[in-house]
């Protein structure tokens, strides 16, 4: 594989990928039931000071 072929799957393939993976991540944060798990992952920083 030469640095062309790559660059050429990385323009298209790579690309789709990435878009797949952040609409998945955002269907996931902004699934029903996550605010729960969103507001305790959010407290973890001032977990210390309590």
């Amino acid at each position: 594989m030469d640095y062309q072929t790559l660059r050429t799957f990385a323009d298209s393939w790579g690309l789709l990928f990435l878009v797949i993976v952040f609409v998945v991540v955002v269907a996931y944060t902004f699934r029903p039931g996550s605010k729960k798990e969103a507001d305790k992952i959010a407290k973890i920083p001032l977990k210390e000071d309590d």
